[in-house]
């Protein structure tokens, strides 16, 4: 990354000075090597990087515990949905395991479990 590129990124009230641009840059450099080419992953790290800039880190830390609890709490309903899902419409004969697993993102082995097979 460019240091123009971190600037537009950062836009015009970043609250950063010369030296702190400087050490995202930095930072922005390692990230973009360890995500590759995840850029949501990218993105992630670099507003968390410069969240850690600008705001206190136990509230940014928290901030991310707490959303990564909600992801999990909505996977978890969201696999419970499938489940339900797949033995109603597997059992009814309205879909197959590999179908359904296919369309719900899921391995089949994963539908024969749900099954109870």
């Amino acid at each position: 990354m460019q240091r123009y590129e971190l600037e537009a990124w950062l836009g015009d009230d970043h609250q950063l000075t010369n030296n702190q641009i400087d050490d995202l840059l930095t930072q922005a450099e390692e990230i973009g090597e360890r995500c590759g080419d995840d850029r949501d992953e990218e993105r992630e790290a670099l507003t968390t990087a410069y969240r850690l800039m600008v705001e206190n880190s136990d509230d940014v830390i928290t901030g991310l515990a707490q959303r990564r609890a909600d992801a999990r709490a909505a996977e978890l309903d969201a696999l419970a949905g499938l489940q339900q899902a797949a033995i109603t419409l597997i059992n009814r004969g309205d879909a197959t395991e590999s179908g359904f697993a296919r369309q719900a993102g899921v391995d089949r082995m994963t539908v024969r479990k749900w099954l109870g097979k």
